[in-house]
C-alpha cells in the first residue's frame, strides 16, 4: 500500500467527503475517487458505503484505519531517521498558530528564520485551539504555536503530543475607553458582562477559570464571538469587558481603542506553548525549528523570573538534548 494511498484514504475517512478529502491532499476530486478505487482493489474490499451525513466506513475501513495511521507514521520516522543520518535538515513543515500569536509573535520572527534555514520550506495555517489539536493529531500541522490550559486537559494529557512552554502573557481587563471603573473585588467584576469566545477555546478558558479559582461562577456574557478580534471591536464599542492576553490587545491600547483596567487580587499570565506528535525519530527541520522558537521566541523576563539562565533554561524545556538526538519527550 503506497502511502499516497494511504493518506488520501484517511482524508476521505475525516471529511466523510471527497470534495473536502480533495482540499486537505490538495488533488482533484477525480484523483481521490481514483485513489479510493485503487486502494480497494489492491485490498479486496469496499472501505466506504455512502449514508445521507455522507461516506462512512466499512468493516473493511475501520479495520483499516488505525494501521493506516501507524504506517504513515512509520513512514514518517523511516525518512527522519535517513536524513538525520544523512546530517541533512532540509523539509517542508506547517505551523499552526492562534491569530494573535501569528500575528504578533510568528510573523517578526518567522522570515528570520526563514533565512537562516532556507533549505526548509514552513507554511502557516492560523485556526482556533480546538482546530489546531485536531490539526497535529492527523498530521496536517507539525507544530502548534497556542496558549495551554491549566486544568489538565491539554496536550500534557495526551500521550501522542509533546508539549513545551516557552514564554508567559500577562493576562489584561480591558475596556472601551471610558465605559468602565476601576473594580475594588473581583465580585464588583462578576457582576458586570463580558465578551468572550466560545465554550472549548482557550480565551473563554482564561475567562472561566479566573473566576472559578476565586470560587466564583463565570460572569454573564454580553456576547460570545468566534476571534480575538471580534473581542477586541466588541469590547472597544461598549458591549463589556474583555480578558485576554496582553499581545491579543497591544495594538488597540496603543491606539487608545481599549483602556486597560486593574485586575482585583493576583492576576495570572496565560503559558505560551509549542505542541507537536510525539515520535521516535523527530524530523530535522522540526527539531531545527522547535530548538529557533525556544531560544527567540520565549521573552527573557520568563527565564529571569524561574531563574534560569539560557542555557540551564535549554535544558529544563528539553532534556537530554532531545531537539537535537531527534527524540521528543
Amino acid at each position: 500500500m503506497h502511502p499516497r494511498l494511504l493518506r488520501t484514504f484517511l482524508a476521505v475517512a475525516r471529511g466523510r467527503n471527497i470534495t473536502r478529502a480533495a482540499e486537505a491532499v490538495h488533488l482533484a476530486q477525480s484523483s481521490v475517487s481514483d485513489q479510493i478505487q485503487t486502494l480497494e482493489a489492491e485490498l479486496g474490499a469496499a472501505l466506504f458505503t455512502r449514508s445521507k451525513s455522507g461516506l462512512d466506513l466499512t468493516p473493511a475501513g475501520l479495520a483499516l484505519k488505525p494501521i493506516a495511521e501507524e504506517l504513515l507514521r512509520l513512514d514518517g520516522e523511516a525518512r527522519a531517521a535517513v536524513l538525520l543520518a544523512a546530517g541533512q535538515t532540509s523539509g517542508a513543515l506547517t505551523i499552526g498558530a492562534l491569530e494573535t500569536i501569528a500575528s504578533a509573535r510568528l510573523a517578526p520572527w518567522l522570515p528570520g528564520f526563514q533565512a537562516s534555514h532556507p533549505e526548509i520550506t514552513v507554511r502557516m495555517k492560523v485556526a482556533d485551539s480546538g482546530t489546531l489539536r485536531h490539526l497535529l493529531e492527523d498530521g496536517d500541522i507539525d507544530v502548534a504555536f497556542c496558549f495551554e490550559r491549566r486544568d489538565g486537559g491539554g496536550a500534557a494529557a495526551d500521550e501522542r503530543l509533546a508539549s513545551r512552554t516557552i514564554g508567559a502573557e500577562p493576562l489584561v481587563l480591558v475596556a472601551a475607553p471610558g465605559q468602565a471603573t476601576a473594580p475594588c473585588v473581583l465580585q464588583d467584576l462578576a457582576a458586570l458582562r463580558f465578551v468572550a469566545t466560545e465554550p472549548g477555546c482557550v480565551y473563554r478558558h482564561i475567562v472561566d477559570t479566573a473566576f472559578a479559582e476565586a470560587g466564583m461562577a463565570a460572569p454573564r456574557l454580553a456576547a460570545e464571538v468566534g476571534s480575538i478580534g471580534a473581542i477586541v471591536r466588541l469590547v472597544a464599542a461598549g458591549t463589556g469587558l474583555g480578558l485576554v492576553p496582553r499581545l491579543a490587545v497591544s495594538d488597540a491600547l496603543a491606539r487608545g481603542d481599549l483602556v486597560e483596567l486593574p485586575w482585583p487580587g493576583r492576576m495570572r499570565a496565560a503559558a505560551l506553548a509549542m505542541i507537536w506528535r510525539r515520535r521516535r525519530v523527530q524530523p530535522p527541520a522540526l527539531g531545527q525549528l522547535l530548538a529557533a522558537a525556544r531560544d527567540m521566541l520565549a521573552p527573557e523576563r520568563s527565564g529571569a523570573r524561574s531563574g534560569l539562565e539560557s542555557g540551564d533554561r535549554s535544558k529544563a524545556l528539553f532534556p537530554n538534548n532531545s531537539l537535537k538526538t531527534g527524540a521528543t519527550s
